[in-house]
């Protein structure tokens, strides 16, 4: 059972974005997350900053908090690139990163660099290309690819990951692929529950619909020959039909946290309030939730 947060990059470094990944770590959260985006919905005309960077400012702010994407996608990176860029993360952390990686959606990463948006297949496509592609950059010296979306040409990754034998991958999945790509080469497995159920769902539709994510889970890592057990089960909250009820109070987290810890969920991410915003909520109840609940749950 862990609980761990998610930080996003809205806020200057020295003007309350250092202090929010120091508190992180002083709460004794198990880990600080932040997206990995240009910009994002409501937040698309107000201050947005670079993941990477910002976790490697957190990683130098920071001693014991794991630190991570959630979630890194194709939309804007490529594995080239952002393998040398993990690598060297991985190494200013000490070892303390977690790549979160999905395939992506539309929005304005989609279409940030002058592309067209990909359809659903071809985001597929290309996340079937991209993560086993990330997995040899990240565990190889030297990677020569060629592929439909992706090359590589003797790319070199010395020294490679302060873990071994590479840092863990948190796989964003819910579709039959890419379900298969977290049970062949995840460490751990990311939702954010049903969308479909988001608007108009109830949320013990949406505990059914996770449980059915975590039975297909398993059955795609039988294929491969592994225990499901093998992998971490990660909620990111906010998208299921109780929004942000779960923060309205302690008891009220205690509750869904409960729930979903039952269904094999091992660790639960929470937003760190952003005023005015889908993510607003109490910070004393944020405190309550990161220093008491796990407590409960176990007590």
């Amino acid at each position: 059972m862990r609980l761990s947060t998610v930080i996003l990059p809205v806020r200057r470094w020295a003007e309350g974005g250092r202090d929010q990944w120091v508190r992180a770590e002083d709460l004794g959260f198990h880990a600080a997350y932040t997206y990995d985006h240009l910009s994002w919905r409501t937040f698309r005309d107000g201050p947005w900053f670079g993941a990477v960077p910002t976790l490697t400012a957190a990683a130098a702010a920071t001693s014991r908090l794991r630190l991570g994407t959630l979630v890194t996608s194709p939309n804007f990176r490529h594995p080239v690139t952002l393998a040398k860029e993990l690598i060297t993360l991985d190494d200013v952390s000490g070892g303390r990163i977690t790549l979160g990686i999905g395939a992506g959606g539309n929005g304005f990463d989609a279409t940030a660099l002058g592309q067209e948006p990909w359809t659903p297949k071809e985001r597929a496509d290309r996340f079937a290309e991209f993560v086993p592609l990330l997995d040899r950059l990240l565990t190889e010296d030297s990677v020569s690819h060629r592929s439909a979306h992706y090359s590589a040409d003797e790319a070199r990754n010395i020294p490679g990951c302060v873990q071994r034998p590479r840092l863990p991958f948190a796989v964003a999945a819910t579709g039959p692929r890419g379900l298969k790509l977290a049970a062949k080469h995840g460490q751990a497995w990311v939702t954010t529950g049903d969308p479909k159920l988001f608007e108009t769902g109830t949320p013990e539709q949406s505990v059914e619909a996770i449980r059915g994510q975590i039975g297909r889970l398993g059955a795609a890592c039988t294929e491969f020959g592994r225990d499901a057990a093998e992998l971490d089960k990660i909620l990111l909250t906010g998208f299921t039909p109780d929004r942000n009820g779960p923060m309205e109070s302690l008891d009220a987290f205690v509750d869904f946290a409960g729930r979903h810890f039952a269904l094999g969920i091992t660790e639960i991410a929470i937003h760190a309030p952003i005023p005015a915003s889908d993510f607003a909520a109490d910070e004393k109840v944020f405190e309550q939730i990161a220093t008491e609940a796990l407590a409960q749950l176990r007590g």
